[in-house]
């Protein structure tokens, strides 16, 4: 029953976001698609930048707006990817809760910016033409939003449905995170590099219990603050399960795990030169 009332809060505190998230696209297909669409290409240059710091605020609300603008070609995959390696999810609030260093908490919070805007940058110069993505009329029409009720009617229902997906997954994943130990394996988490490694795949699990376990093993001893980043770094919070559910495109998914993996042990590693 805490996992299940976990479960809904942690949940709950998305529903703003969602609401809002789809709202703004249904506002955007609606009265001002094509405006907005050639605004945001004149200005996408900045957004690996706005992204890292938007995806630095506590919690993981931003990363599930990204995976929702990347869905349907607001953003590219670079500003995705900085908001990603950004978001905190839990770090900052247990960090805070547990009173830690202030110092520690910007240089984490800086570290992270720093990460997702340089990688976001770096990929946003790569792929910048790799991600063919659906424009909101094209995704409208393929999710079936029923665009002519008007934009509220179609925002809730889509607000419901990932609502509803995103507490299920979540829900299953707290349940299997109960039964595992890491502080049992974290052995393998002080060896120098391969700790990053493994941090990195924690990171991938798509809930708040991933950041949850490094931070508190940080906090009790059991790993470096370089291990902690790499983790951090590739946890998005529950936007990749977001993004899985609106994105429906297999072979990219990988692809941007596998770049969200790579950037984070990456960023974990070269935190060695400065902490």
């Amino acid at each position: 029953m805490d996992i299940l009332a976990d479960t809904l809060v942690d949940n709950l505190k998305l529903l703003p976001f969602l609401l809002i998230t789809y709202l703004c696209m249904e506002y955007l297909e609606h009265k001002t698609l094509n405006k907005t669409q050639e605004l945001i290409k004149k200005f996408r240059i900045g957004g690996p930048l706005v992204g890292s710091i938007l995806g630095a605020l506590p919690q993981c609300g931003f990363s599930v707006v990204a995976a929702n603008f990347f869905a349907t070609g607001i953003i590219g995959i670079g500003t995705l990817m900085a908001i990603f390696l950004s978001t905190s999810d839990e770090t900052l609030p247990i960090l805070i809760a547990n009173t830690a260093d202030p110092l520690l908490i910007t240089q984490i919070i800086c570290y992270k910016i720093i990460c997702g805007a340089v990688f976001g940058y770096a990929l946003y110069a790569i792929f910048i033409n790799k991600y063919k993505k659906l424009n909101i009329a094209d995704f409208c029409h393929h999710e079936e939003c029923h665009c002519s009720h008007g934009i509220i009617k179609p925002a809730l229902r889509h607000t419901a449905e990932i609502f509803c997906f995103i507490f299920v997954i979540t829900l299953l994943l707290n349940y299997m995170m109960l039964a595992i130990d890491l502080k049992q394996a974290t052995a393998l988490l002080q060896i120098p590099l391969l700790g990053e490694f493994i941090s990195g795949i924690v990171g991938l699990i798509p809930n708040c219990s991933a950041s949850v376990i490094l931070t508190q093993l940080y906090l009790d001893g059991y790993i470096n603050l370089n291990t902690l980043f790499s983790g951090s770094l590739v946890n998005g919070g529950v936007g990749l399960l977001v993004l899985f559910r609106v994105n429906k495109n297999l072979k990219e998914h990988l692809h941007i795990l596998a770049l969200l993996y790579l950037c984070g042990v990456l960023g974990g590693i070269t935190s060695r030169l400065f902490f």
